[in-house]
């Protein structure tokens, strides 16, 4: 085998890596968002009653990492991942608006959730080019 094929081979490799990785944190990302609504809530600093809401987007994150995991083409439950992410950061800068919210812990969980979109998309990317 040619040295440029084991690169591509190892490259592919730790994509469907991190891809496997990435569809199980959305899955226990969206256990926890099904579970445990409020808790969450009050951890990312969201105060009132938003527990239909975390509930259902628990559900788009759970099964969008059964997707990964179980599809043959990851990248496209990856790229549904991605557009779950534009969501989220939605909702959460909303969320930054309301002065009843904590915003310290809103900020952080927006970077952590830029940090995730970040990997989703160069995880889609990379998968796209195999």
């Amino acid at each position: 085998m040619k040295p440029v094929k084991q690169r591509e081979i190892k490259k592919y490799s730790r994509e469907l890596s991190l891809a496997k990785g990435l569809g199980w944190f959305s899955i226990g990302l969206g256990l926890t968002q099904l579970l445990a609504p409020r808790w969450l809530e009050r951890q990312i600093g969201l105060r009132g009653d938003r527990t239909g809401l975390m509930r259902a987007l628990g559900a788009r994150e759970a099964m969008a990492g059964m997707g990964v995991l179980m599809g043959d083409r990851k990248v496209v439950p990856l790229w549904g991942r991605v557009a779950g992410d534009a969501m989220d950061l939605a909702l959460l800068a909303a969320a930054l608006k309301s002065p009843d919210n904590e915003k310290g812990r809103l900020t952080g969980a927006t970077a952590m959730v830029v940090g995730v979109t970040l990997l989703d998309i160069a995880c889609a990317r990379g998968l796209q080019a195999a």
